[in-house]
């Protein structure tokens, strides 16, 4: 019957004649849309990454009959199937072989012969990791009893969407509410075209068949120094090259920034900051030149690379949803506009996650979907986004969450600061794994905990500890006077606080 609907379809759009008997055959058999029963629901949710599945799921438990639509052939979205769980499961493998391959096993006296990197069996066990999160995600949906539609969801009605699979079929889904969490896309770079095998977005960095002998990565936010870190300790030159004039991106303070910059670059990298990229060009020989120069106006300079990594951002993926079938314009960063109940101009059409304003964090959005349907449910909704944690997944971490000392400045807010260098826990000492500081921002007045900065092993795991200090409104002697096990790495997180609110640390 496809086939049939197919041709219907082809020859319509074309404007020919239908053969007679063919004509006869439509009138029974041909409809607007796919051969497909069509499909009712309260929530429909399109996208399911981690803000649609979460979404989805969360709609569902609170009784709500819902569809998740994707247009990708597995669930999960980019995170976890070329972004946050991939780049895991690689950070923490080239670690591995980075303690092993340098003097790090050595000096704690395990001493290796032979040593040589599977870059296969590496990717491999990459891809045993995704296949298995994405696999969950599919049983959590019939756990649930939430409708998994495969397809490409287009907004056809305010209480309507249409998802058309690969096979171009379509599925019309009748619904009382529609959340929209689509993601977002690679940040193209004008001049330069991905082919993801020489020149590679995060996406192609993610699999490649060999460790490059030099790479350039344009770009020294969260995205490129975690990549770059992966192949710089399987062996790669890694250069960085970075238009502003800080490593890790928007919203570090700039003290763990420069600290941060500094462990990496006794690692290995190195980095070209405030410098802006021109244009790059294939050689014959297969390299590629890359032009760069000052961001402020200068000389030109070429680099050279047999891999150049493109990672400046990424932009919300909006296009050919139909939102303007519903009278929904985006704003200038192609931005979905909405209330603070995420509902759009169209009251029962939402969006959460990369498509509106805010960090684009997979947290972020997990946590906007289950407040969204909450509120679908008549619930609260509410997000304090200065609670929103975030975290660069190199080693040592980086993570911090509420305000930076360069923002309290401008604000014009009275603080105080408190910090405890790793070098003086014990924990981190023992494990001869001393680099980096916790840095604690508090009111001068109030004490209230104001911001958190980590630098160091486990900053992605401690920052959560200030993440609920602060949702709770936490002062600083709070957590200060809170028993932490010993020893532990998480105690420089409580002997910072206590320097921030006391004026001293005990143990440094």
């Amino acid at each position: 019957m496809q086939s049939w609907n197919h041709l219907y379809r082809t020859l319509a759009t074309r404007g020919q004649h239908l053969p007679c008997k063919l004509q006869c055959a439509s009138v029974v058999s041909v409809r607007t849309y796919a051969d497909k029963a069509q499909i009712d629901a309260d929530v429909t949710v399109v996208g399911s990454g981690p803000g649609g599945y979460v979404a989805a799921i969360k709609a569902a438990q609170l009784g709500f009959k819902t569809v998740c639509v994707e247009k990708n052939a597995t669930l999960g979205g980019t995170c976890l199937n070329v972004g946050c769980i991939p780049s895991k499961a690689l950070l923490n493998n080239s670690y591995l072989y980075h303690l092993a391959h340098g003097k790090d096993f050595e000096s704690r006296g395990i001493e290796i012969t032979g040593l040589t990197l599977n870059l296969e069996k590496m990717m491999s066990q990459k891809s045993g990791a995704v296949k298995a999160l994405t696999g969950g995600i599919a049983h959590l949906f019939k756990q649930n009893k939430v409708t998994h539609v495969s397809g490409h969801g287009r907004v056809s009605g305010k209480n309507q969407v249409i998802a058309t699979a690969a096979d171009g079929s379509e599925q019309v889904i009748n619904t009382k509410n529609i959340l929209i969490a689509t993601g977002s896309e690679v940040t193209p770079f004008p001049g330069i075209q991905i082919d993801e095998e020489t020149v590679v977005s995060s996406t192609g960095a993610l699999s490649l068949k060999k460790v490059p002998e030099k790479l350039i990565v344009i770009g020294a936010g969260v995205i490129g120094v975690e990549l770059g870190s992966v192949w710089q300790r399987l062996g790669s030159a890694v250069t960085a090259v970075e238009f502003l004039g800080h490593v890790g991106g928007m919203g570090i303070d700039m003290e763990i920034s420069k600290n941060f910059q500094r462990i990496l670059q006794k690692q290995g990298m190195k980095f070209k900051l405030g410098t802006k990229v021109m244009g790059a060009t294939k050689r014959p020989d297969g390299l590629i030149d890359v032009a760069v120069e000052a961001a402020a106006g200068g000389k030109n300079e070429t680099l050279t690379c047999d891999v150049l990594l493109v990672c400046v951002g990424r932009r919300p993926f909006t296009s050919n949803l139909g939102l303007e079938a519903v009278g929904i314009e985006l704003d200038s960063r192609g931005r979905i506009p909405v209330n603070n109940r995420f509902q759009t101009k169209v009251p029962n059409i939402h969006a959460i996650g990369d498509v509106v304003a805010g960090p684009m964090l997979a947290h972020k959005a997990e946590d906007e979907g289950i407040v969204c349907v909450e509120g679908m449910a008549g619930g609260a909704v509410h997000i304090d986004y200065n609670c929103v944690p975030s975290v660069i997944y190199t080693h040592p971490e980086v993570a911090w969450i509420g305000k930076t000392e360069e923002q309290l400045k401008e604000e014009g807010v009275p603080y105080k600061v408190g910090k405890f260098p790793f070098a003086a826990n014990s924990r981190a000492k023992t494990n001869q794994d001393t680099d980096g500081l916790v840095k604690i921002l508090s009111h001068k007045e109030t004490d209230r905990m104001l911001g958190s900065h980590i630098l160091g092993t486990g900053a992605g795991e401690i920052i959560n500890e200030a993440a609920l200090a602060m949702e709770y409104g936490a002062s600083c002697e709070d957590v200060a006077r809170v028993c932490h096990a010993h020893p532990t790495v998480s105690e420089a997180f409580r002997e910072a606080n206590l320097a921030a609110s006391f004026g001293k640390a005990i143990n440094f």
